[in-house]
């Protein structure tokens, strides 16, 4: 189980305060399917809240001793019914094509031909970040940022 000072559980307690509850134990209590669940919520938020749907404060309290052992998750804050943890997110490295340098992404357009008969044309198309591709097949760029005569007389 992860431990935490009284200083990051404060923060974290703050941080927590405006999450709504991602994973909700019924009535069937703590089955396999809710401590997978919990588990991607913790990987793909970090700090999350649970909300368990029954009266009796003992097993709660063994949910959440439970469920923050078996995950090696921080117990941040217990308050009625809902259950605070935080675990650190894994961070991923995202695969990126060699080729491609940062902003660039490869797009397959496929465009059919102006009879209708033949066959219509694939082209794989390297875009930039700010490119797009139009409904046609055509490839847009972004309209540059417009500017404001008077803000550009006042810096000067």
């Amino acid at each position: 189980m992860l431990k935490l000072t009284p200083a990051e559980r404060s923060a974290l307690r703050a941080e927590a305060h405006g999450l709504n509850p991602v994973v909700m134990i019924g009535a069937d209590g703590l089955t396999e399917s809710v401590m997978k669940e919990v588990a991607n919520s913790l990987d793909s938020h970090g700090l999350i809240k649970v909300r368990v749907f029954g009266d009796d404060r003992e097993a709660r309290v063994a949910m959440y001793d439970k469920i923050s052992a078996d995950l090696d998750a921080a117990q941040v804050q217990h308050i009625g019914k809902l259950l605070v943890l935080y675990r650190p997110k894994v961070e991923t490295a995202k695969e990126r094509s060699s080729k491609a340098g940062p902003g660039m992404r490869e797009v397959t357009i496929v465009k059919a031909s102006a009879s209708g008969t033949k066959k219509p044309s694939v082209t794989k198309v390297m875009l930039k970040g700010n490119e797009r591709v139009t409904a046609g097949g055509n490839i847009k760029r972004a309209k540059p940022r417009q500017t404001s005569s008077k803000k550009s007389s006042l810096n000067k």
